[in-house]
């Protein structure tokens, strides 16, 4: 059975202002509309609710019993629809995305805080995790969209690239290599050096790119993360090789240099959800990722302005 609304909530106006005049204005009707909506329940009630004369407007018996139930129906109904409303609103000032942990430590600390500082009702959740779950929050809607490694687009997934970022040898400040310009493969060889698990990215793409060569290389020291793996720079146990972007985790007293004769570079960029559109806060926030990242690696901006447009679906 259908819950005529608009008929109880005219009935009630008129229950309480004691007047249609005064209940068509409370409302924002015209007298003939509220009248209309009222004969619409009686009819659906089937019984009359109201009796009018020339000085007053009074309840019949089926009316009387129905008021009390009326008010509480439209009460709930309007907490349950304010509720839902402030819901919806604090929605749109929240946001969560996910981003790389070496190109959030460069990036983010400067956008989120000029973002605070022009919406401060608005709050945000960064996802700093590895770049192959950064893909998967995104599917699921976890985050609105992902700062990650370019690799294949997939069906369901939106990405394009932007920039590209040398990896670059990260030693002590009192190591030997650290007083070179650059460094070369040779240098590293029998040194010992920490590297990131298997799955990683990283890992791949040093893999690839040494070949052969990366059975000299002692890779002593196996780790979960890059944090670590400074952290073994630290101490003194070994040097690794990460993204030039890293150095902002770096403890004190590590630097890094760039190699020579050898391309170690990786694709940056964005990622989102495949015909979903981003909400308002998501896609300012992006715009400015998108602008800090472009300043950040201006000097490996190598791709056309064209392949810079975002796509469209």
């Amino acid at each position: 059975m259908r819950v005529d609304y608009l008929g109880l909530e005219a009935f009630v106006a008129i229950a309480e202002y004691g007047s249609f005049q005064r209940a068509a204005d409370a409302l924002h009707l015209s007298q003939a509309a509220l009248s209309h909506r009222l004969r619409k329940i009686e009819e659906d009630i089937g019984s009359p609710l109201l009796i009018r004369s020339s000085r007053e407007v009074s309840l019949t018996a089926i009316g009387q019993g129905l008021l009390p139930e009326a008010r509480t129906l439209l009460t709930s109904l309007q907490d349950v629809y304010q509720s839902v409303r402030t819901g919806a609103h604090r929605q749109a000032r929240q946001l969560t995305f996910a981003c790389l942990p070496s190109i959030a430590n460069v990036l983010l600390p400067q956008v989120l805080t000029a973002m605070a500082s022009r919406l401060p009702d608005s709050t945000f959740e960064l996802l700093d995790i590895p770049v192959n779950q950064i893909s998967e929050a995104v599917r699921s809607g976890a985050a609105a969209f992902g700062v990650t490694i370019v690799a294949a687009e997939l069906p369901d997934l939106r990405l394009w690239p932007l920039v590209e970022e040398d990896y670059h040898l990260f030693v002590r400040d009192d190591h030997p290599l650290a007083q070179r310009a650059y460094v070369t493969v040779n240098d590293i060889v029998g040194l010992r050096l920490a590297r990131i698990r298997s799955q990683s990215k990283n890992r791949q793409l040093l893999d690839a790119t040494f070949g052969a060569l990366g059975e000299k290389i002692n890779w002593q020291f196996e780790v979960q993360n890059g944090v670590m793996a400074l952290q073994l720079v630290r101490a003194g146990m070994a040097v690794t090789i990460l993204p030039e972007s890293a150095i902002a985790m770096a403890p004190p007293k590590l630097v890094s240099r760039p190699f020579k004769g050898v391309q170690l570079r990786r694709k940056l960029g964005i990622i989102t959800r495949r015909g979903v559109p981003l909400p308002v806060l998501a896609n300012d926030l992006m715009t400015q990722v998108e602008a800090e990242m472009l300043e950040r690696f201006r000097g490996h901006v190598n791709l056309s302005a064209d392949r810079l447009r975002r796509p469209r679906d």
